[in-house]
Protein backbone atom coordinates (compact mmCIF):
# COMPACT_ATOMS: atom_id res chain seq x y z
CA UNK A 1 0.00 0.00 0.00
CA UNK A 2 1.28 3.59 -0.94
CA UNK A 3 1.30 6.11 2.11
CA UNK A 4 1.56 9.75 2.10
CA UNK A 5 1.44 11.77 5.00
CA UNK A 6 -1.00 14.94 5.64
CA UNK A 7 0.33 17.59 6.94
CA UNK A 8 -2.82 19.14 9.37
CA UNK A 9 -4.40 19.02 12.56
CA UNK A 10 -7.43 19.58 10.74
CA UNK A 11 -9.27 16.58 11.19
CA UNK A 12 -11.94 17.12 8.83
CA UNK A 13 -9.40 17.34 5.96
CA UNK A 14 -7.52 14.35 7.02
CA UNK A 15 -11.22 12.75 6.69
CA UNK A 16 -11.91 13.83 3.10
CA UNK A 17 -8.40 12.99 2.00
CA UNK A 18 -8.80 9.37 3.51
CA UNK A 19 -12.04 8.57 1.98
CA UNK A 20 -10.97 9.49 -1.64
CA UNK A 21 -7.40 8.28 -1.98
CA UNK A 22 -8.33 4.51 0.92
CA UNK A 23 -10.09 3.21 -2.48
CA UNK A 24 -6.92 3.61 -4.71
CA UNK A 25 -5.17 1.84 -2.12
CA UNK A 26 -2.95 4.85 -0.80
CA UNK A 27 -2.77 4.89 2.84
CA UNK A 28 -2.87 8.30 3.89
CA UNK A 29 -0.96 9.36 7.69
CA UNK A 30 -2.06 12.97 9.64
CA UNK A 31 0.86 14.62 10.76
CA UNK A 32 1.28 17.85 12.64
CA UNK A 33 5.22 18.84 11.57
CA UNK A 34 5.47 22.39 12.01
CA UNK A 35 4.90 24.13 8.98
CA UNK A 36 5.13 28.23 9.00
CA UNK A 37 1.86 29.42 6.90
CA UNK A 38 2.69 32.86 5.46
CA UNK A 39 -0.09 35.87 4.96
CA UNK A 40 0.30 35.81 1.31
CA UNK A 41 -2.20 37.44 -1.93
CA UNK A 42 -3.10 33.32 -2.97
CA UNK A 43 -3.64 30.08 -1.47
CA UNK A 44 -1.63 29.01 -4.13
CA UNK A 45 1.45 31.45 -2.56
CA UNK A 46 0.87 29.89 0.57
CA UNK A 47 1.28 26.61 -0.28
CA UNK A 48 4.02 27.13 -2.65
CA UNK A 49 6.12 29.18 0.42
CA UNK A 50 5.37 25.61 2.50
CA UNK A 51 6.68 22.97 0.13
CA UNK A 52 10.17 25.38 -0.64
CA UNK A 53 10.07 25.04 3.81
CA UNK A 54 9.17 21.05 3.71
CA UNK A 55 11.80 21.04 1.14
CA UNK A 56 14.36 22.00 3.21
CA UNK A 57 13.51 20.64 6.41
CA UNK A 58 15.52 18.16 7.45
CA UNK A 59 13.02 16.99 10.46
CA UNK A 60 10.90 16.34 7.19
CA UNK A 61 12.65 13.94 5.00
CA UNK A 62 11.69 10.91 6.88
CA UNK A 63 8.45 11.50 6.08
CA UNK A 64 8.92 10.52 2.19
CA UNK A 65 5.72 11.63 0.46
CA UNK A 66 3.86 14.58 1.96
CA UNK A 67 0.70 16.37 0.93
CA UNK A 68 -0.68 19.55 2.53
CA UNK A 69 -3.84 22.25 1.28
CA UNK A 70 -4.85 25.41 2.30
CA UNK A 71 -7.93 27.15 1.39
CA UNK A 72 -9.78 29.83 1.19
CA UNK A 73 -13.83 31.12 1.09
CA UNK A 74 -13.61 34.18 -1.23
CA UNK A 75 -16.97 36.18 -1.16
CA UNK A 76 -18.00 38.55 -4.10
CA UNK A 77 -19.93 41.04 -2.43
CA UNK A 78 -17.15 41.79 0.63
CA UNK A 79 -14.22 42.04 -2.25
CA UNK A 80 -13.10 38.65 -2.12
CA UNK A 81 -12.69 38.64 2.00
CA UNK A 82 -12.02 36.55 3.82
CA UNK A 83 -9.79 34.58 1.19
CA UNK A 84 -6.45 33.59 2.35
CA UNK A 85 -7.18 35.23 6.11
CA UNK A 86 -10.00 32.58 6.11
CA UNK A 87 -8.82 30.62 8.82
CA UNK A 88 -7.55 33.52 11.17
CA UNK A 89 -11.11 35.36 10.27
CA UNK A 90 -12.71 31.72 11.51
CA UNK A 91 -10.58 31.84 14.44
CA UNK A 92 -11.90 35.63 15.46
CA UNK A 93 -15.17 36.19 14.35
CA UNK A 94 -16.45 32.69 13.08
CA UNK A 95 -18.80 32.38 10.19
CA UNK A 96 -21.31 33.99 12.50
CA UNK A 97 -19.34 37.32 12.11
CA UNK A 98 -19.42 36.41 8.17
CA UNK A 99 -23.43 36.50 8.15
CA UNK A 100 -23.57 39.97 10.22
CA UNK A 101 -20.89 41.50 7.58
CA UNK A 102 -23.96 40.08 4.84
CA UNK A 103 -26.73 40.73 7.03
CA UNK A 104 -29.68 42.26 4.83
CA UNK A 105 -27.52 41.48 1.23
CA UNK A 106 -29.50 39.23 -1.48
CA UNK A 107 -29.01 35.97 -2.34
CA UNK A 108 -27.84 37.36 -5.80
CA UNK A 109 -24.61 39.59 -3.92
CA UNK A 110 -23.83 36.47 -1.68
CA UNK A 111 -22.18 34.57 -5.15
CA UNK A 112 -18.86 33.02 -3.21
CA UNK A 113 -16.01 30.22 -3.96
CA UNK A 114 -14.00 28.10 -2.31
CA UNK A 115 -9.99 27.64 -3.55
CA UNK A 116 -8.55 24.83 -2.16
CA UNK A 117 -5.04 23.98 -3.32
CA UNK A 118 -2.88 20.89 -2.11
CA UNK A 119 0.88 20.25 -2.38
CA UNK A 120 2.24 17.48 -3.23
CA UNK A 121 5.79 16.78 -2.46
CA UNK A 122 7.94 13.35 -2.58
CA UNK A 123 11.30 14.35 -0.59
CA UNK A 124 13.14 11.29 -1.80
CA UNK A 125 12.55 12.62 -5.30
CA UNK A 126 12.23 16.13 -5.21
CA UNK A 127 8.89 15.84 -7.43
CA UNK A 128 6.31 18.40 -5.97
CA UNK A 129 3.19 19.86 -7.82
CA UNK A 130 -0.03 21.96 -6.71
CA UNK A 131 -3.58 21.04 -7.57
CA UNK A 132 -6.32 23.56 -7.46
CA UNK A 133 -9.91 22.79 -6.74
CA UNK A 134 -12.48 25.71 -6.76
CA UNK A 135 -16.40 25.07 -5.91
CA UNK A 136 -18.96 28.04 -7.04
CA UNK A 137 -21.70 28.72 -4.47
CA UNK A 138 -23.37 31.72 -2.21
CA UNK A 139 -23.75 32.41 1.41
CA UNK A 140 -26.36 31.14 3.17
CA UNK A 141 -28.63 33.75 5.49
CA UNK A 142 -28.20 31.07 8.55
CA UNK A 143 -25.79 28.12 9.53
CA UNK A 144 -27.12 25.05 8.76
CA UNK A 145 -26.22 21.55 9.23
CA UNK A 146 -24.24 19.39 11.67
CA UNK A 147 -21.60 18.00 9.07
CA UNK A 148 -18.11 19.64 7.55
CA UNK A 149 -16.01 22.31 9.58
CA UNK A 150 -15.19 25.77 8.74
CA UNK A 151 -17.38 27.74 6.71
CA UNK A 152 -19.23 24.47 6.18
CA UNK A 153 -22.11 25.41 7.71
CA UNK A 154 -22.77 28.73 5.68
CA UNK A 155 -21.58 27.97 1.93
CA UNK A 156 -24.44 26.46 -0.38
CA UNK A 157 -22.36 25.08 -3.39
CA UNK A 158 -23.86 25.44 -6.64
CA UNK A 159 -24.84 21.38 -7.16
CA UNK A 160 -25.59 21.08 -3.42
CA UNK A 161 -29.33 21.97 -4.53
CA UNK A 162 -29.87 24.44 -1.73
CA UNK A 163 -27.96 22.26 1.13
CA UNK A 164 -24.82 23.52 2.67
CA UNK A 165 -21.53 21.66 2.73
CA UNK A 166 -22.45 20.96 6.47
CA UNK A 167 -26.17 19.28 4.94
CA UNK A 168 -24.16 16.78 2.47
CA UNK A 169 -22.68 13.83 3.71
CA UNK A 170 -18.76 13.87 3.23
CA UNK A 171 -18.56 11.02 0.42
CA UNK A 172 -20.72 13.40 -1.55
CA UNK A 173 -19.06 16.82 -0.49
CA UNK A 174 -16.10 15.04 -1.53
CA UNK A 175 -17.56 15.04 -5.25
CA UNK A 176 -18.10 19.01 -5.94
CA UNK A 177 -15.95 20.20 -2.94
CA UNK A 178 -13.16 22.21 -4.00
CA UNK A 179 -10.59 19.87 -1.92
CA UNK A 180 -12.49 17.16 -3.51
CA UNK A 181 -11.90 18.60 -7.04
CA UNK A 182 -8.46 19.18 -5.93
CA UNK A 183 -7.91 15.50 -4.36
CA UNK A 184 -9.40 14.01 -7.26
CA UNK A 185 -6.56 16.69 -9.84
CA UNK A 186 -3.66 15.09 -7.67
CA UNK A 187 -5.66 11.47 -7.70
CA UNK A 188 -5.55 11.58 -11.47
CA UNK A 189 -1.82 13.19 -11.83
CA UNK A 190 0.01 10.75 -9.24
CA UNK A 191 -2.31 7.39 -8.53
CA UNK A 192 -4.04 6.55 -12.03
CA UNK A 193 -1.27 7.38 -14.46
CA UNK A 194 -0.09 4.28 -16.43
Amino acid sequence: MKEIHFITSNKGKLEEAEKKLSSLGVHVVGSDIYVPEIQANSVREVIEYALDYLENNADAKELGRVMLDDSGLFIDYLKGFPGVYSAYVLNTIGYKGILKLLEGVDEELRKARFIACIGYLDLETGKRDIFEGVSFGHIAYEPRGSGGFGYDPIFIPVEGNGRTFAEIPTEEKNIYSHRGRALDAMVSSLFLKK
